[in-house]
């Protein structure tokens, strides 16, 4: 699985046990950034993950921030994109089941490292149910499509 992966300044630590964690489990992987605790702002890391899963560069993303609010706000902008902020495993397995998620958001203030990694491997073994979730996924993207003048 090809897995982008990205944070701002406040969810560094987070994120790079996040990435010795994936190498563990033998996922290959690409890092957005950022790589200091010097402020970003979290919409160009966050959006350039996103739009690597919408153009299928990249399998699943995860992003992280300190609450991962932020990220998710960001990575749901992006048509293709559906971000799913955990902070736990019921909902990371809930949101690729039933919502097809393909960006886990995570809060490195809100989750423990323990945590964190439970969520990771939890989203990552999950697998999208369909039936009748492949119908309501057709809403979203219906939604998607819509300009406003």
């Amino acid at each position: 699985m090809r897995i982008a992966i990205g944070c701002d300044h406040r969810g560094l630590n987070l994120k790079k046990q996040i990435m010795e964690l994936l190498s563990g489990l033998g996922h290959e992987y690409e890092d957005f950034g950022c790589y200091d605790t010097c402020s970003v702002d979290y919409p160009d890391i966050g959006g350039n993950v996103a739009q690597a899963i919408a153009q299928g560069r990249m399998d699943h993303g995860i992003l992280v921030c300190s609450t991962g609010t932020g990220m998710s706000i960001v990575a749901n902008k992006i048509p293709g994109v559906r971000a799913a902020l955990c902070h736990d495993t019921f909902s990371a397995q809930r949101g690729r089941a039933h919502n097809d998620a393909n960006v886990l958001c995570l809060g490195e203030w809100v989750v423990g490292e323990g945590l964190a990694k439970e969520i990771v491997k939890v989203y990552l073994a999950a697998e999208f149910e369909g039936g009748r979730h492949a119908q309501r996924l057709e809403k979203i993207r219906t939604l998607e499509e819509i300009r406003f003048p």
